[in-house]
């Protein structure tokens, strides 16, 4: 008798409904499954082309009754062209140094994400994180990570973004940059580098989460044209119009 190997399909949770965080009015969902099992990094790498996120050691993904809002998009890498403007916020910046650390939490990033949250999202859920949630959003990771950090020439920390590496990208978990600096457009920045980090290491594409329909904080996802969003048919080009900077 030939014996097979066993595999193990990964467990799916839906959440309760919720108030939607991004379209006033709606109720959301998430499907969701742990990454563990023998081989987490295939299973987030496949979950990542179904159009999952990582959060920690979870993969998950919108699952709303009548609403189909949320869309996965990404850059790829090879047919992205800087503009003028992408151009110029580079050579702003190309003063900072991008070091990739270990996924190791430091009070120095910690304090850089409270004086972001509290200027650009204070309403949100994230306000209220302390150092052992940020802690756990930074080191709680099963696959390949490391936190990008820009620093400027007096090494002061001026934007970092949680980056996971997939067999075929990057994958841009969360970012937060020092909400003072309106002359860098360091969220842009980051992004920009993102791009430029993937095209050096070979890699296809730079993951972006979700750009959602409607919601004014995600419109600036479209600038980074040409951009593909997931849908029915697998995906495709997706053309937005382009939003104010972060």
């Amino acid at each position: 008798m030939t014996e097979h190997p066993t595999v193990r399909f990964p467990y799916f949770f839906v959440t309760v409904p919720a108030p939607c965080p991004y379209l006033p009015g709606r109720m959301e969902r998430k499907v969701f499954t742990r990454l563990n099992g023998d081989d987490p990094v295939g299973l987030n790498d496949a979950l990542t082309h179904a159009g999952f996120r990582r959060s920690q050691g979870i993969a998950y993904k919108p699952a709303c009754d009548g609403c189909q809002a949320c869309v996965s998009v990404r850059v790829p890498v090879d047919r992205f062209t800087f503009s003028r403007n992408s151009r110029r916020i580079r050579t702003r910046n190309a003063d900072l140094r991008l070091r990739e650390v270990p996924p190791f939490a430091t009070e120095e990033q910690f304090a850089l994400l409270r004086h972001y949250l509290e200027a650009r999202h204070p309403g949100g859920g994230m306000v209220e994180m302390d150092a052992l949630d940020f802690a756990a959003m930074i080191e709680d990771s099963p696959i390949d990570t490391h936190v990008a950090e820009y620093r400027d020439g007096d090494d002061q920390l001026l934007a970092a973004c949680l980056v996971d590496r997939l067999a075929d990208g990057l994958s841009l978990v969360y970012s937060f940059f020092d909400p003072d600096d309106e002359t860098r457009s360091l969220g842009t920045n980051v992004v920009l580098s993102q791009i430029e980090r993937a095209r050096i290491l070979g890699l296809p594409y730079v993951y972006l989460g979700y750009w959602i329909e409607g919601c004014r904080k995600m419109v600036y996802k479209a600038r980074y044209q040409p951009l593909e969003g997931l849908g029915p048919d697998g995906w495709q080009p997706l053309r937005i119009e382009a939003g104010e900077k972060p």
